[in-house]
Order: C-alpha cells, then sequence, then structure tokens
C-alpha cells in the first residue's frame, strides 16, 4: 500500500470512530436534556468536514474498483457468448447434411402425429408421434406478462415514489389565540376578579370606601401529548422512503389536528380547556331549534362589549359556512359578502371569519358559532417543542426500532366575557 493511501485510511477511520462517538452522546444528550450541547454540535460539525477532506481519495479507489469490474463484465459477456455458440452448434440443422436430414424426419413426425391427433385422437398414434408432440408440448413455452414464470417477471412494474395521501384538516386556532412560551411546568397571570364602582358625593358629604376591587391568579399548566409507532430494522433499511422522515411529518401533522380540537373543545383533563367549555362562555340563542339564523347572528354580535370587536373574528366549521352563505338580514342583504376584489378577506356582516373543521355542526343544542377577540379570551402556552426519541433497545429482541414522539403544551379561556358563543335553539 502506498505511504499516502496508507496514511488516508489511517486518517479516515479514526475521525470516522471518534465522529460515531460523538454523535452517539450528542443523541443521549437529546434524549436525556432535549437538546444537544452547543459543543457537541460543533465537534461533530469539524468531525464531518475532516472525513469530507478524504473523499477525493475515496473516489480515486471507487474509479480504479469500477475500471476492474468492467473488466470482469467483458469477461464473462466473451464467455457466454462462446456458450451460446456452442449450443447454436449443437442444435439440429447446424451439422450439415446429416443433422438437416435428422431435423427434416423430426418435423415430419410432429406435424403428421399433430394431424392425426384430431383426426384419431392422441391415444391411437404411434408411439414416435406421440413422442413429438409430448416433447414438442415441452418446449414450447409462450413468453407473455400474464404469467410471471413465462416472461411477467421481465416485465416490471413502475414503482412511483410518491405516498398517496388525502387531506388532514388542520385547524387554524393557533393563529387566533395569544402564544406564549415558557419552561416552566405552567404560567399565572394575575387577573382582576372585581372592581368598585365610583359613588357621587355632595361638596361636604361623607366619603365611605368603596370595596369591590380583587385580583387573582390564572394558572395554565401544561400536558403532554405523545405518538408511539414501532418500525421493523428492515423497513427502514429497505423501504424507498425515509420511513423516519415519514414518521416524523405524520406526527407533526396530528399534534396540530389534536391541538386544534382541544382549543375548540377540550374538557381540561390532561389536555387544553377548549373555550366552548369553560363554564362562563356566554351564550346566544339562534331563534331556530337546529339551523343558524341572520337574527341569531346579528343579535350574538351585537351581544358582547364593543372594545372586542375591533378585533372580532367570527369562528365556525365549513358546513355551518355554507348555512351562512344564504342568510339574508332584514333589508334582503345577504351576511355573507366576499372581500377579494378589494383585496380583504370574506365576512360575515362585515366581520372576518374562519373555518374552524372542530366547530359541531348545526344542530339542537349545538354551539355551531363562536364571536368575538380570541387573542384576549385564551392562551396557548407551549413548553416543550416536538421532541422525537429513536429508541432501538425496548423491542430489539423483535427486529424493531421504537420511535416516541411527544410535545408539552396548555391552553385555556382567561378572558371569557371576550368570547360568545350561538346555541342553536329557538
Amino acid at each position: 500500500m502506498e505511504p499516502e493511501v496508507k496514511e488516508a485510511v489511517t486518517g479516515l477511520m479514526t475521525a470516522f470512530e471518534e465522529f460515531k462517538a460523538t454523535n452517539d452522546t450528542r443523541l443521549k444528550q437529546i434524549e436525556t436534556k432535549g437538546t444537544a450541547d452547543p459543543t457537541t454540535v460543533d465537534k461533530l460539525a469539524k468531525l464531518e468536514a475532516k472525513i469530507a477532506a478524504y473523499e477525493p481519495m475515496g473516489q480515486k479507489v471507487t474509479a480504479v474498483e469500477l475500471q476492474s469490474k468492467a473488466a470482469k463484465d467483458a469477461a464473462d459477456e466473451v464467455k457466454t457468448a462462446l456458450d451460446a455458440l456452442t449450443l447454436k452448434m449443437q442444435r439440429p440443422g447446424a451439422g450439415g447434411d446429416n443433422k438437416r436430414a435428422e431435423l427434416k424426419a423430426m418435423v415430419n413426425t410432429w406435424v403428421r402425429g399433430a394431424v392425426g391427433a384430431h383426426t384419431m385422437g392422441v391415444a391411437n398414434l404411434p408411439d414416435d408421434q406421440r413422442k413429438a408432440l409430448e416433447d414438442a408440448t415441452a418446449e414450447y413455452k409462450s413468453l407473455n406478462v400474464s404469467a410471471d414464470t413465462a416472461g411477467g417477471y421481465l416485465a416490471p412494474i413502475e414503482f412511483v415514489a410518491e405516498i398517496i395521501k388525502g387531506e388532514t384538516e388542520i385547524s387554524p386556532a393557533r393563529s387566533l389565540v395569544r402564544v406564549r412560551q415558557t419552561a416552566l411546568k405552567s404560567i399565572q397571570i394575575p387577573k382582576r376578579t372585581g372592581q368598585f364602582a365610583a359613588v357621587w358625593v355632595a361638596e361636604q358629604g361623607t366619603r365611605s370606601e368603596t370595596t369591590g376591587l380583587a385580583y387573582g391568579l390564572e394558572e395554565i399548566p401544561t400536558h403532554e401529548i405523545y405518538a408511539l409507532i414501532d418500525i421493523s430494522q428492515q423497513m427502514l433499511e429497505d423501504s424507498a422512503f425515509d420511513m423516519e422522515a415519514e414518521v416524523r411529518g405524520e406526527s407533526i401533522e396530528q399534534f396540530a389536528v389534536a391541538e386544534g380540537a382541544a382549543i375548540v373543545s377540550g374538557n381540561g383533563v390532561g389536555k387544553p380547556q377548549g373555550f366552548l367549555a369553560h363554564p362562563d362562555l356566554a351564550t346566544t340563542n339562534s331563534g331556530a331549534a337546529t339551523t343558524v339564523t341572520a337574527d341569531g347572528l346579528l343579535t350574538l354580535k351585537h351581544a358582547i362589549k364593543t372594545a372586542y370587536t375591533r378585533n372580532a373574528n367570527f369562528v365556525l366549521n365549513r358546513t355551518t359556512l355554507g348555512s351562512v352563505r344564504k342568510l339574508k338580514d332584514g333589508n334582503g342583504q345577504y351576511l355573507w359578502m366576499p372581500g377579494l376584489a378589494s383585496g380583504k378577506p370574506n365576512t360575515i356582516d362585515g366581520d372576518p371569519y374562519v373555518e374552524m373543521p372542530d366547530m359541531p355542526n348545526e344542530g339542537a343544542g349545538a354551539k355551531c358559532v363562536a364571536y368575538g377577540d380570541f387573542r384576549r379570551a385564551y392562551v396557548l402556552v407551549d413548553r416543550i417543542a416536538m421532541q422525537m426519541l429513536r429508541d432501538p433497545f425496548t423491542q430489539a429482541t423483535a427486529g424493531n426500532i421504537r420511535f416516541i414522539m411527544r410535545r408539552r403544551i396548555g391552553g385555556q379561556m382567561v378572558l371569557a366575557e371576550a368570547v360568545r358563543a350561538l346555541v342553536c335553539s329557538a
């Protein structure tokens, strides 16, 4: 081995072993602390650069290997051609007049046997003709794609490396509410719970204390959501897709689905509390037992304080929106109006709306529409962004790798008066 090559191999293997050890350290740090130390990440990047520096030498070795393989393939092709030529020389008719006479006799016998099989039946044929038919049947092979062994294996099906997926409806609730980050298990927000009333008094009248001003704390705990997927080691090795990335993408999507549902209707037990489930949420009757009405929507809109209407939105699902588009006010004007022409959002009676798939459909007693300033009313707390833990040990005896995805979030209504719901009720 040349000194230059020997030195490169030694350096590369040393760097690679150190790279593996450093990467193992990084994975352990992520599992225990949720993130890797910056020093470890920096060291790993330097080792990657060091390994990449040996790539030109590796490419030279690869080129030599490819040249050797090409020479071997050429020798194999020559041998195959010689074998085919030898086989051809051994076939009937390829050895002069004697071979041609032998082939002619064999064909004549087969033809007589084929005709006799239709006229007299195979059982009544002479032995030589029956044997000629049997030999021809055994050797005759019709190549086709309908049977794998008859040629189907040679006509492969194109595999498209793309997974067909139906659309997953994800609620845009996060974009409506106020989002906070925290490094602790919960947050507490001071809240005014009572007010005093100003009192008129005469010039020299007695002034007594105006009581009633009080404060409290609104605490929002964080909760955990997870997904657990087992994938076989061979699946990870042989799949045409990056299954680890596929599982990660699916988890992000499903966590968003669960989060949106919790913000709307979560019961607060081990999950965020939804605004529809808050006990202090005020409601307005729609005016019909099972449907939304124009009068009900207008009453809902004007039932909350004016200050909250400046940044208010209607919230409803697509099915309910279809019903709202058909509603007219007392002057015959449609409540729903498109805003695309003027570069503004579509509106319901002049206010924007947001489609939330987790809102209930119209129905008796259903809170199918909500209206108000959701940014002031609801707080969403992010504690831990999605973590993906790769566990190669728990399912090792079954040949599986376990992937555990988790997040920690919390949320609840902190100012119920800023939002109001429409209930389908007469």
